[in-house]
């Protein structure tokens, strides 16, 4: 959606790596957004980002106005079904509706052999698998890994919108899903503990507000209630008003 990071960047290359010609689509999608006040300090700089791209010798960029997205009487839309109501679904009603449409159209308009999506937005991702699989669209998703700082913050756009003392705050994400992470290679394979182990070091973070957390199948996205092979643990945190996401798959680096 544009507000390019570096992040963004490693999807370029990826499909830089893989294809004889690159397209990147920058779209601040209104139907994603729940919240009014979300969609208005969403940061955007598209001069920043074609600057961007430019370096990164990007073929073509596509940035269409609302307007050619979602003309006039706009009334069509594309629903992945009980998956796209979990998780972020809950906690979002209809931001999935909006990707599903969204990637939709754009998969028609640019017609492309693989599409790249970041693990960050996990759901996102396994979402995004199912709608190709199920809709029979020709294209190859690519899921590349997170990238994150210095100090294991993934890499969002919204994390401009952080201020300096939540910034360092957010850093309790990454340490929450960590410690899950070894608790399980440990041994623990109860969901329920698991779960408690994030809830209890976000808890340690008086600025941290957690939204949820969850332990799901990476291809259904259902609850599980024990972890013995692959699993995406997954949170929401509140940082004042603004909303941080992040995962790391249990039993395996990356959803594929």
């Amino acid at each position: 959606m544009g507000y390019l990071h570096d992040g963004h960047v490693s999807l370029v290359n990826r499909a830089k790596s893989d294809n004889d010609s690159v397209v990147v689509s920058i779209f601040i999608n209104p139907k994603q957004f729940d919240l009014t006040e979300d969609l208005t300090g969403y940061p955007r700089n598209l001069q920043r980002d074609i600057k961007i791209l430019e370096d990164l010798d990007v073929n073509f960029v596509f940035v269409p106005e609302v307007s050619e997205i979602y003309p006039e009487n706009y009334a069509t839309y594309v629903d992945v079904g009980e998956m796209s109501r979990k998780l972020e679904g809950s906690s979002r009603p209809g931001h999935f509706l909006g990707v599903t449409t969204v990637v939709t159209k754009l998969f028609n308009v640019i017609r492309p052999d693989r599409a790249y999506f970041g693990q960050k937005d996990g759901q996102q991702a396994v979402i995004v698998k199912r709608l190709v699989r199920d809709l029979n669209f020709e294209t190859e998703i690519v899921i590349v890994p997170t990238v994150r700082e210095y100090d294991g913050l993934a890499m969002s756009s919204r994390n401009s919108r952080l201020t300096e003392q939540q910034r360092e705050a957010a850093t309790v994400i990454n340490r929450a899903l960590s410690e899950a992470i070894y608790m399980w290679e440990s041994g623990v394979t109860d969901s329920v503990t698991l779960r408690r182990t994030v809830e209890k070091v976000v808890s340690t973070e008086p600025l941290a507000k957690l939204d949820y957390v969850s332990i799901s199948d990476v291809d259904t996205l259902d609850e599980l209630n024990n972890v013995y092979s692959e699993a995406m643990i997954s949170v929401a945190v509140w940082f004042d008003n603004v909303r941080l996401i992040d995962n790391k798959v249990i039993g395996g680096n990356r959803l594929e």
